[in-house]
C-alpha cells in the first residue's frame, strides 16, 4: 500500500490557523477531493473536528480519525489511538493509496512511513498556528508540478506538486 500524505502549504510551511484553513483555495478543494475520493483518509481528531457537520464524514471516502480520547465516537468514521493501527486498518482492507490528510501533528507522526507526498506549494507567508513538517527535499523526486496562478477565486498563485520518496535499494 502506498502511504501518502496531502496538504496545502505556505512558504511558511502554515496549514493553518484556529483550526481551520487560512486561505480559500477552491481548486486546490477540488483536487484534494478528487485525489482522496474513493480511498482511505487518515485524520487527527482536530482535524476531524475542524470538518463541517455537513462534511462529516468525509464523502466517498473510508475515514479514520486518530485519537488518544478512548472513547471518542465519530459517526461514519473508524476510530483509532495510533496511527500505524490506521495504516494496518487501510492495508488490511486491500486499501492501494491510503490518505494521511492532518493536522500537523499526524503529519509529523506519518511521514517517516510516508511513500508519496502531495503538497500544494502556496506561493505566500501566511501567518498560522499550525504548521507542516519539515522535510528533506534531497529524500524525495518531484514527479509533477501544476502551476495555478492567483485570480479572483484564489488570492494566492500555488503549485500543485507530486514527490515520491527516493528509496535505497
Amino acid at each position: 500500500m502506498i502511504v501518502s500524505m496531502i496538504a496545502a502549504v505556505a512558504r511558511n510551511r502554515t496549514i493553518g490557523k484556529n483550526n481551520d484553513l487560512p486561505w480559500k483555495l477552491p481548486d486546490d478543494m477540488k483536487f484534494f477531493m478528487n485525489t482522496t475520493k474513493g480511498h482511505y483518509v487518515i485524520m487527527g481528531r482536530k482535524n476531524y473536528d475542524s470538518l463541517h457537520d455537513k462534511y462529516k464524514p468525509l464523502p466517498n471516502r473510508t475515514n479514520i480519525v486518530v485519537t488518544r480520547q478512548k472513547d471518542f465516537k465519530a459517526p461514519g468514521c473508524i476510530v483509532t489511538h495510533a496511527v500505524p493501527d490506521a495504516m494496518r486498518i487501510a492495508k488490511d482492507a486491500g486499501e492501494q493509496e491510503a490518505f494521511i490528510i492532518g493536522g500537523a501533528e499526524i503529519y509529523g507522526l506519518a511521514m517517516p512511513d510516508a511513500d508519496r507526498l502531495y503538497i500544494t506549494e502556496i506561493d505566500a507567508e501566511v501567518e498560522g498556528d499550525t504548521f507542516f513538517p519539515t522535510f528533506n527535499k534531497k529524500e524525495w523526486k518531484e514527479t509533477s508540478r501544476t502551476h495555478h496562478a492567483a485570480d479572483d477565486k484564489h488570492k494566492y498563485a500555488f503549485d500543485i506538486v507530486v514527490y515520491d520518496r527516493i528509496r535505497k535499494s
